[in-house]
């Protein structure tokens, strides 16, 4: 479930916030009243408190993601994990800003597959078996012909802008948990009947969906 926030005046001294807190908390809403339209801030479901009184909208990543990319804010704040703030970048233009406040702030499952580990398992189940890439077709997003055998790659939205690159490069998707039955029946229909999916970096959706 997604929830909208609208833009609301605070008592921060009616917190119980410390007096520190409190003066970060003024300086952001000072802040905000300054740039006006030209920042967005984004929170995820995850965020405390603290964070969650200063977004413009409350979501989970896809959604926050879709208010990104619907805006025409200057600077955009993503209080969230680094794939969301890269998801949001990629859907957004080149003149809008999109600012992670904790660089270091990472998402354990994004984390769970690299681009090396990745590439390394394409190749390797490339040449194990006669699966072929999909950019072997004139339009990798054609259905498989008869006879023929493709190797599908699927990522989680929760994955970074690396993996979601590759499987643009390797005529694959991106799904959301919501939509992973419907983007898995895609990729098989692609990959063929004897064909297959390299889903990643969640194992379990793969699995229990597939």
């Amino acid at each position: 479930m997604s929830i909208s926030l609208a833009m609301c005046a605070v008592d921060f001294s009616s917190t119980s916030m410390s007096p520190e807190d409190v003066a970060i908390a003024e300086r952001i809403a000072e802040l905000k009243q300054e740039l006006g339209d030209s920042l967005l801030i984004l929170g995820h479901h995850y965020q405390r408190d603290s964070i969650v009184m200063h977004a413009d909208f409350l979501g989970d990543s896809f959604m926050l993601s879709q208010k990104a990319a619907d805006s025409d804010a200057k600077y955009i704040v993503f209080c969230g994990v680094h794939f969301m703030a890269e998801s949001a970048d990629i859907l957004t233009s080149d003149e809008q800003i999109v600012m992670l406040p904790n660089l270091r702030a990472g998402c354990s499952m994004a984390d769970m597959a690299t681009l090396e580990d990745v590439e390394v398992a394409w190749e390797e189940m490339l040449e194990s078996t006669e699966l072929m890439d999909p950019i072997d077709k004139e339009n990798p997003a054609d259905l498989a012909m008869e006879g023929e055998s493709y190797l599908v790659p699927v990522t989680y939205m929760n994955s970074s802008a690396d993996l979601k690159d590759f499987v643009g490069r390797h005529g694959g998707i991106v799904c959301t948990s919501s939509n992973a039955e419907g983007v898995l029946q895609w990729a098989f229909d692609r990959a063929g009947p004897n064909g297959a999916v390299l889903f990643f970096p969640d194992q379990h959706l793969g699995r229990n969906t597939g």
